[in-house]
């Protein structure tokens, strides 16, 4: 082959004679690749490969090693986790056995991190690295899974899951962390011990699944993220043992649940303990008097007269009522033991179980809390009062769906197809306000302003704020799945359907006759004109000033 002309070779620094350097001046003005991108591409390479020699170990050492008792149960709870089987039932069985709604909370925030985490692995993150799985020549036959999963196994999603479900109960309540935990950890063991992840995509993937729980809790804060509810402290006798207290018990209240008080074994108890007997146990010195709903007024009447120093009640939301309006008339302090199917005033204070209020009476823990009023009152009576929610249009309908249904179905379902039968009606209501009439589908009035706890508002931190949190959704067509897409999308207040206000008083007039109205759960008919209004400070609640750990 002949040589190329010297203007035809090729532009390499090799190329050119190292006795003379200026035999081409162009060569100096050409910059030179420096040799620091090469090493730092080089130490790149050599990091990385370090690092898949330590995983290939760890996971060569975790397939070759003996785990004493490990076959016959790893590979089982392996399989047992596959699309989270094995978290959904470890919820069901917390929201059933669990001690009150700590519990529930725990599985749902849970369920809610794995699915999160799920979501977010096969949707992402196996797409972005495909990596293949282990070969199984050094993992024994009697540890393979007897289907290989055909996805990538970058990161893991079993362990995603399980660190996810596992952080997110966590959260909620740290009794059951600790039961869950181990089960999480021994489920991301069992993807390297049976040949399926390598140690790093396990622990890439739990990271993924804690960073899950975090994320939710971001979205939804925990109980313990939420400001402390109830203002200003009251002066309230200490009454440890519960001496000089009475407390009246409904027998009826959550009677579609399950237990001695229904839906009590759901809130405030273990499944199947007995509330009252619980309460007995508790509170040795205390009075306590049992009744059925028809005898409830007579039985608080008469504790509130007796000479007690404080009045406990023992039902829901209902019950609660009607001895909130007792106590605030005799000036006692009382004390609520969550035991209806719905608590929500109890939990807006802070107690979930009897013996949240039993910590509260030992140490003397009270707060003044506003009373709603609505006047004239309910059959006849001059004024009515609510400690939670009043409400006209849809919701007394759907209390009465709920109400009907509640004794073949149980109280849960009932709420659910009531909810689902009144979205899907238009339920025209007329009422007048401020002179203007007007068509509307539901009015909600609240003892206090709710906040927003995730897409729909869901709690109370201040009940002594003098406020009703007055929400109205207009009347129209299909208005009540409209109001169901505005909550998924954004702030009620968004909105057009939607109108919220906050007054101290509401007149409301024109009601045709025949309309019910709600308030904490109790349906009655409503007058053709009525007043809402704030009582504040009116009554007297023990809370506990701080949470307790329990299942």
């Amino acid at each position: 082959m002949p040589d190329l002309p010297r203007e035809h070779a090729p532009h390499h620094p090799a190329s050119y004679p190292a006795a003379h350097p200026a035999a081409h001046p162009a060569a100096r003005l050409v910059p030179r690749p420096g040799p620091r991108p090469v090493a730092r591409s080089a130490l790149a390479r050599r990091v990385a490969s370090v690092l898949a020699g330590w995983d290939r170990h760890a996971f060569d050492v975790v397939a070759t090693r003996h785990w004493p008792g490990a076959d016959p149960l790893l590979p089982r709870l392996s399989r047992g986790a596959d699309h989270g089987l094995l978290w959904f039932g470890t919820a069901a069985g917390m929201a059933f056995l669990g001690r009150g709604a700590r519990a529930r909370r725990a599985a749902v925030r849970g369920v809610a991190s794995l699915a999160l985490a799920s979501a977010t692995i096969n949707t992402v993150a196996k797409r972005s690295v495909r990596r293949a799985r282990p070969v199984l020549d050094a993992v024994p036959l009697v540890r393979q899974l007897k289907q290989q999963p055909f996805t990538t196994s970058f990161p893991s999603g079993h362990s995603a899951s399980a660190a996810a479900f596992a952080t997110g109960v966590a959260m909620e309540s740290k009794a059951w962390g600790a039961v869950v935990a181990p089960v999480a950890a021994a489920v991301a063991l069992s993807r390297v011990y049976t040949g399926v992840h390598y140690p790093s995509d396990v622990l890439v993937g739990a990271a993924l699944g804690v960073g899950a729980a975090f994320a939710v809790r971001g979205l939804v804060p925990t109980r313990d993220q939420l400001p402390p509810p109830g203002r200003p402290h009251a002066p309230a006798p200490q009454l440890p043992g519960g001496k000089d207290l009475v407390v009246v018990a409904n027998r009826s209240s959550g009677a579609n649940g399950s237990g001695a008080l229904g839906g009590l074994a759901g809130t405030a108890l273990t499944g199947g303990d007995d509330p009252t007997e619980l309460v007995r146990d508790a509170l040795p010195l205390a009075r306590v008097v049992e009744c059925a709903p028809e005898d409830l007024d007579n039985a608080l009447e008469e504790a509130a007269a007796s000479g007690c120093r404080a009045l406990g009640i023992l039902g829901g939301d209902g019950t609660v009522n009607r001895a909130a309006t007792f106590a605030a008339r005799h000036g006692l302090p009382l004390a609520v033991f969550p035991g209806g199917t719905l608590n929500h005033f109890a939990h807006d204070l802070g107690i979930e179980t009897v013996h949240d209020t039993c910590r509260a009476l030992a140490s003397g823990d009270a707060v003044r809390v506003d009373l709603g009023r609505f006047t004239p009152g309910p059959e006849g009576a001059p004024e009515g009062h609510f400690i939670n929610t009043f409400s006209l249009g849809v919701y007394p309908e759907m209390v009465q769906v709920r109400e009907r249904w509640s004794p073949r179905i149980g109280s849960w379902p009932a709420g659910v197809l009531a909810a689902l039968r009144t979205l899907r009606g238009r339920h025209p209501l007329e009422a007048e306000f401020d002179g203007r009439r007007r068509p509307l589908w539901l009015l909600f009035a609240g003892n206090g302003a709710y906040q927003r706890v995730g897409p729909t508002p869901g709690r109370r931190y201040d009940l002594a704020d003098g406020l009703l949190d007055v929400r109205v959704v207009h009347g129209g067509r299909g208005p009540g799945l409209r109001l169901l897409a505005a909550a998924l999308a954004g702030p009620l207040s968004r909105s057009p359907v939607h109108a919220a206000v906050r007054l101290r008083r509401l007149r409301i007039a024109g009601l045709p006759s025949g309309t019910p109205l709600a308030f904490d759960g109790e349906v009655a008919e409503a007058p053709q004109e009525l007043t809402v209004e704030k009582v504040p400070e009116a009554l007297t609640v023990y809370r506990p000033s701080a949470p307790a750990t329990t299942f």
